[in-house]
C-alpha cells in the first residue's frame, strides 16, 4: 500500500491542499488504485516555504501545485506500482 501524505496545515491550505487531495483521490480512482494507495491529510510537513507539500509513504517531502501534479503522480506513484 502506498500512503500520499498532503500538508493541510494554514500555509498549504492557503495554496490549494484540498484542491490537491481533491485531484489525487480523482485520480486514485482513474486508475483503480483505491485497494493500493491512501490519500491523508496532515496538520505540517514542515515545508512551508514551497508549494503545498506532500510525503509518499516515509520519502522526502516534495512539493507540488495544480500544473505538476499529474507528473508527480505518475513519477512518484504509477512508476512505484509498476516496478
Amino acid at each position: 500500500m502506498i500512503s500520499i501524505t498532503v500538508c493541510v496545515g494554514s500555509t498549504c491550505y492557503l495554496k490549494g491542499s484540498y484542491n490537491i487531495i481533491n485531484q489525487l483521490i480523482k485520480m486514485v480512482e482513474d486508475n483503480n488504485l483505491e485497494n493500493e494507495v491512501v490519500v491523508k491529510g496532515a496538520c505540517c510537513l514542515g515545508n512551508c516555504g514551497k508549494p503545498v507539500s506532500i510525503k509518499v509513504n516515509d520519502g522526502s517531502v516534495l512539493s507540488v501545485n495544480e500544473s505538476n501534479i499529474k507528473t508527480f503522480f505518475e513519477e512518484e506513484i504509477l512508476k512505484k506500482l509498476r516496478t
